[in-house]
């Protein structure tokens, strides 16, 4: 397949103003790709726009992946500013470690409701427009949908939940020559990584982020992104080496709680998060 040319191309970015989301539109501005910025906070949003070109290139958007209607109103004005949408990376999403027992149900909703449901809102709002330009739609899964960790029930559910949702819809649209990935990154430093190590408990299941916990340069999970892009690729993970334990889920879970779970840890984790929630 030959690669896909980013430059004029116009992609569309929720959550854009978080750690991965300004990294992101960075480094597809420096593709020469055209931005739709999509996030919470509009006047975060127009100056991030601001600040990568301005009103010509880069345009943001004050949009709730919580509503399907205010994303298909800033997916209309995009297009109509734009006069297309090609691309689509449905990047808004949350996570904080948390028990079972002890979460607030609104948690586990709110996560479901930001992680997975809003890619189903972000891409049900993009498809009128990809499916004029035989684009492609990328949403942010993580080693989550694979690894399924303690305390991250709400996360790694909803992060499967990404994973399943895109193989199933790249069947529905291949007719369409519409592509679909999902992106599943290891640990790379983030506002939201920095308030999981705030959180005790956050830290000790992750070990601090050590061993194979360790953390991944961003600009290594970026590049990996635009790739991802380019190549209109159907999974992308990072790093490349973990790419047994995705393709193959199930088989490495043992191993992996083996080596990253011990007893005597996880029951101290477990305490922490008592005491923490």
């Amino acid at each position: 397949m030959s690669k896909y040319q980013l430059k004029d191309k116009v992609v569309v970015i929720t959550g854009s103003t978080g750690g991965l989301g300004q990294a992101t539109a960075q480094a597809l501005r420096d593709k020469g790709a055209k931005l739709a910025l999509l996030d919470l906070d509009l006047n975060k949003v127009t100056q991030q726009a601001n600040d990568l070109g301005g009103n010509s290139v880069v345009v943001g958007w004050q949009a709730d992946v919580c509503s399907l209607a205010s994303l298909e109103t800033a997916m209309a004005s995009a297009a109509k500013h734009f006069g297309k949408i090609d691309v689509v990376i449905a990047n808004a999403g949350v996570g904080n470690p948390a028990s079972l027992e002890h979460m607030a149900p609104e948690t586990f909703e709110r996560t479901i409701d930001i992680n997975l449901t809003g890619v189903f809102r972000t891409f049900r709002s993009a498809l009128p427009y990809v499916k004029e330009t035989q684009g492609y739609l990328l949403a942010i899964s993580s080693l989550a949908a694979f690894v399924h960790s303690p305390l991250n029930t709400h996360y790694t559910s909803s992060k499967a939940g990404v994973w399943a949702l895109c193989d199933s819809l790249r069947l529905e649209l291949k007719h369409l020559n519409i592509g679909v990935g999902s992106f599943h990154p290891t640990f790379f430093q983030t506002p939201m990584m920095d308030a999981v190590q705030s959180n005790p408990a956050g830290k000790a299941v992750w070990n601090g982020n050590t061993g194979i916990w360790k953390y991944v340069a961003i600009e290594t999970v970026v590049s990996e992104l635009v790739e991802g892009i380019e190549k209109r690729k159907d999974i992308v993970i990072v790093p490349k080496s973990n790419k047994f334990v995705a393709n193959a889920p199930g088989l490495f879970r043992n191993i992996i709680e083996l080596i990253g779970f011990n007893q005597k840890q996880l029951k101290q984790t477990m305490q922490l998060a008592e005491k923490h929630d």
